[in-house]
């Protein structure tokens, strides 16, 4: 283990002006709020209706919902309190719990992702076989291998960290603790460690989105030609999908697969990842979701009626 003599780190945030910082405020406030009320509508309609929830994608898209929520506050919650009270320091067990919880998420979702994608390849490309395949307990497994594959990686990432010493300077140039920023504060040679870490978090993303781009590929493949019979549904499906991936996947390579050369992209790429793509997936799917809005409007047709 380590022998640090940081106890806590400072936070230097994205701005610096106390007017932007408001204007900043009231913006994720406001995403945040609307990732929070997006996702548990999703969740909670998914479970409301049970030809949804029997159906693998939007119980895996239930599941995306939280992970959305969860990979938001690891971070958001204190971005927040920060630009209000214009504190910015984290203590060194908070940093860490940052870097494990966020990776840990942040992980599972990719892996996710994933899943939804070879969901959709087994639908449209092997209508017959796929209630077969996809069965409720084949679902399970696969959710939880996405958990605990999310866990794995999170952990890797996190004892990685824990064997570094810091020993001053201890400002981040980031609005929370990530492995890049943190890497780069401590007081020993770490190119072993950011071989390491780059390999983790970089190859994860890279490999995941490139089978997410080919599963989308061969899907669309085997689309050409039957637009006009029940390929506009899928298609729509499936351009939902590669939307979300789109805005998940692209700012994580950005952020990972070069982690340690810092440029200003990258905290940009690290505040759409955190704070604005949990918040865009739950109008990204129900905007174009046929299914969604349906069972939507039975829910809130039930709760007027309830009263």
């Amino acid at each position: 283990m380590n022998a640090s003599s940081v106890t806590e780190f400072v936070l230097l945030g994205l701005f610096h002006s106390h007017s932007i910082q408001l204007l900043i405020f009231v913006l994720v406030l406001a995403s945040y709020t609307a990732t929070l009320v997006g996702n548990l509508l999703i969740v909670v309609t998914v479970h409301a209706e049970p030809r949804l929830l029997l159906s693998p994608m939007y119980f895996f898209l239930s599941n995306l919902s939280i992970l959305d929520t969860s990979l938001a506050s690891v971070a958001v919650p204190k971005m927040v309190a920060d630009l209000v009270s214009y504190g910015q320091t984290i203590s060194y067990g908070g940093c860490m719990a940052q870097v494990f919880f966020l990776h840990f998420f942040g992980g599972s979702e990719m892996l996710l992702l994933t899943l939804m994608a070879y969901d959709r390849y087994v639908a449209i490309c092997h209508p017959l076989r796929y209630t077969t395949t996809m069965n409720r307990q084949r679902c399970m497994r696969l959710l939880a291998s996405c958990w605990i594959g999310g866990l794995i990686h999170s952990a890797t990432q996190l004892i990685l960290v824990l064997r570094l010493p810091f020993c001053g300077p201890n400002e981040l140039d980031n609005f929370y603790c990530d492995v890049p920023q943190v890497v780069k504060l401590a007081c020993v040679n770490t190119y072993v460690t950011e071989i390491l870490m780059a390999a983790n978090s970089g190859l994860l993303s890279l490999i995941c989105f490139l089978i997410l781009l080919i599963s989308y590929g061969v899907i669309l493949v085997s689309l050409q030609g039957h637009f006009k019979e029940s390929g506009g549904k899928a298609l729509s499906t499936c351009s939902s999908h590669l939307t979300v991936v789109s805005l998940f996947f692209v700012p994580c390579l950005f952020v990972y697969l070069v982690p340690f050369s810092s440029t200003s992209v990258d905290k940009i790429a690290s505040t759409f990842y955190t704070v604005v793509t949990p918040a865009l997936n739950p109008i990204i799917y129900t905007l174009r979701n046929q299914d969604m809005k349906k069972a939507m409007g039975q829910l809130k047709n039930q709760c007027i009626f309830s009263h």
